[in-house]
């Protein structure tokens, strides 16, 4: 498949200040179409983010039999089919570069009587679905994949399907909510047990939407999901809230760019989200909420971030999986910090759209940070505010097709000497459409 690479510089040219709105939640976004799309009758979400990876999943539920539409007016329509009620896709669904929509469908599919084949781009193909594909084989489903348990893929599910008890053994939300999708269409009860709290946005949909599911706390803090399975979904109106892992990159460019004062409102403040927020509160940030309230079921806030000094931190493992998706970005933090940052438990970052641990120590060196890479995380020492050499003529960071690597460093580039290059913007259209044009809004720039 042809791809046009959009390299671009970033540079230093003074405060970032403004209030900016960001692009809707992609968690909620990717499951307010799944459990739209397995619901009778019609729902409607506004404020769906509308970046490629969605579109993928929203293309995915239509093959699938679901009835999609945007309205001019920016509300999404669905009428659903029931669960039970998807069927047998023409071709191949194509997941572009999103990881979630390839697992969360698997998980609907794996109780389906349906042969579906999953493709996706470069990146997407080089990610390992083990995870999901070993609970899933264990509820009936089969797999045909690539070497390494890769896409392309071909599953098969049955129906019915058999209702099991899973422990996960990594932290995962995605895991997680495959083995609940595939729960919806099994009869009896399966359980997902959660040593490590993760994202908790399909238990709170899922219920919303009108499933059978609860949550037990164990005496040792591992979380007890059940849901009975033969569900009837009742069609829902929702609100997507901001994205908080798109939130953190303008956040963190205000805290380290000096006389920077940025808002950005509505952002989500799921306690299972929210870890980088609270990460960069205990590093000293001048970071505020005001307008704290709930919009359809989850809470929302405005945040208010300013520059001012931060102090390195050990971040505490059990803090990993609600920011794990902002680990570079606060990376870029870290590296600004006065004294040392050090993060463990980070296999996971390993296996994203790319290495991220390797690509951030090389890529942070690379602009004069001091950064060590270890197994699972990184030991980074500060610069105590001082701007990042940069270069002349700027480096150009590979960031290797993964949106959350090109958006950390274009935030890096604010408080460089020189700026930085990176070779490919294109892929955080997956995740932060307009991107680009907020942070030059913020520099007071013409988008």
């Amino acid at each position: 498949m042809a791809h046009d690479a959009q390299k671009m510089v970033f540079e230093p040219g003074g405060p970032l200040r403004g209030t900016v709105t960001i692009p809707g939640d992609k968690s909620i976004s990717h499951r307010s179409l799944m459990f739209s799309a397995l619901a009778v009758g019609e729902s409607r979400v506004s404020g769906l983010l509308e970046g490629e990876d969605v579109l993928s999943t929203a293309a995915a539920m239509r093959a699938l039999g679901a009835q999609i539409e945007r309205g001019a007016d920016g509300m999404w329509r669905i009428h659903g089919v029931g669960v039970g009620g998807l069927i047998q896709p023409v071709t191949a669904l194509d997941m572009g570069n999103s990881g979630t929509s390839t697992r969360l469908l698997m998980g609907l599919l794996a109780s389906h009587r349906i042969t579906a084949t999953f493709i996706g781009d470069v990146s997407l193909s080089r990610r390992p679905m083990g995870r999901i594909t070993d609970p899933l084989g264990l509820m009936g489903a089969t797999f045909m994949t690539s070497p390494g348990g890769r896409l392309p893929l071909t599953m098969t599910g049955l129906v019915p399907a058999v209702p099991i008890e899973y422990r996960l053994p990594v932290a995962s939300a995605q895991v997680k909510s495959a083995i609940l999708l595939a729960g919806l269409n099994a009869p009896g009860i399966t359980r997902v047990i959660e040593p490590i709290p993760t994202r908790d946005h399909s238990e709170r949909m899922l219920r919303g939407f009108g499933a059978d599911l609860t949550v037990d706390v164990g005496n040792d803090g591992t979380r007890h999901i059940a849901i009975r399975g033969e569900a009837e979904l009742k069609p829902q109106t929702l609100v997507v809230p901001g994205d908080p892992s798109s939130a953190a990159f303008p956040v963190v460019a205000a805290l380290i760019t000096p006389g920077s004062d940025v808002t950005v409102t509505n952002v989500g403040m799921n306690p299972t989200r929210t870890g980088i927020f609270k990460m960069l509160q205990a590093m000293g940030a001048d970071l505020s909420f005001a307008n704290e309230r709930e919009v359809g079921g989850e809470p929302v806030a405005d945040i208010v971030a300013r520059y001012g000094p931060l102090t390195g931190i050990d971040v505490p493992p059990d803090v990993a999986p609600s920011m794990i998706d902002e680990f570079p970005v606060f990376f870029v933090a870290a590296s600004f910090a006065k004294g040392r940052t050090s993060a463990s438990g980070l296999d996971e970052l390993r296996v994203k759209e790319s290495d991220r641990l390797a690509l951030m120590a090389k890529n942070l060196a690379r602009i004069g940070a001091r950064v060590e890479e270890r197994a699972d995380g990184l030991i980074i020492d500060g610069t105590d505010g001082a701007p990042l050499d940069g270069g002349n003529p700027a480096p150009t960071i590979g960031a290797e097709l993964d949106h959350r690597i090109a958006m950390s460093f274009a935030v890096a580039g604010q408080a460089t000497k020189g700026g930085l290059a990176i070779d490919d913007m294109s892929p955080v259209a997956t995740s932060f459409p307009g991107f680009v044009d907020l942070l030059r809004t913020l520099k007071g720039e013409p988008s």
